[in-house]
């Protein structure tokens, strides 16, 4: 009999990979915020997850790591640090706020870093690009990271970036509804959760 495919440990329901990593810390507003990633293993399940880099490439990065503790808490504060700028930027996008400078630069040097480690090849009938050496780098999950926030600010999907309504969350998502109004990460979360809240204050007025 087969086995059942393993529950997901990170919800992916940002509709994008950068925004998807911004949203690995939950809770954001709260005063409790819910950290994702708290180390490297973490990381790497969660690129694996999310389909930035193939189980064999995850491998390798593990098995890199153990080998230099060091180093994998040194590329799982350069992937806090980009999550970090990530997310005032398209949350921003999302509010039309001013772009915090900061932010635009940080992201501007993680695509230039990731850039230096990518060539484009053709195969049959195509061009594509590729990274080399993945499994050699423990920041190599970064890498198609911020290319994937360089994509979206560049592409006509920006002005779909959403922050989710419910006062302490902040996840971030593309909305791709009809009629472009989705206000919430998840409505069977945030949305009833901010429902209930918003009825229980009409009740206390009353």
């Amino acid at each position: 009999m087969p086995s059942s495919p393993a529950k997901p440990r990170f919800d992916l329901s940002g509709g994008h990979v950068c925004l998807d990593f911004a949203n690995t810390l939950d809770r954001r507003l709260s005063e409790h915020p819910r950290e994702a990633l708290h180390n490297y293993d973490d990381l790497v399940a969660w690129a694996e997850e999310a389909r930035v880099i193939p189980r064999r490439h995850g491998d390798a990065l593990r098995h890199l790591a153990a080998g230099a503790p060091g180093l994998a808490r040194n590329a799982l504060r350069s992937a806090l640090l980009l999550r970090e700028v990530i997310f005032p930027l398209f949350s921003a996008v999302a509010a039309r706020r001013g772009i915090p400078a900061s932010a635009l630069h940080h992201v501007n040097q993680a695509v230039q870093q990731a850039s230096a480690h990518g060539r484009i090849v053709h195969t049959p009938r195509r061009f594509s690009w590729e990274w080399t050496a993945p499994e050699d780098h423990l920041d190599s999950v970064l890498w198609p990271v911020a290319r994937a926030a360089a994509d979206l600010l560049l592409s006509n999907e920006l002005e779909l970036v959403r922050e989710c309504a419910a006062e302490d969350c902040a996840w971030l998502f593309l909305d791709r509804t009809k009629n472009h109004r989705r206000r919430w990460c998840d409505m069977k979360t945030c949305g009833n959760r901010d429902k209930a809240r918003r009825y229980y204050q009409r009740t206390k007025q009353r």
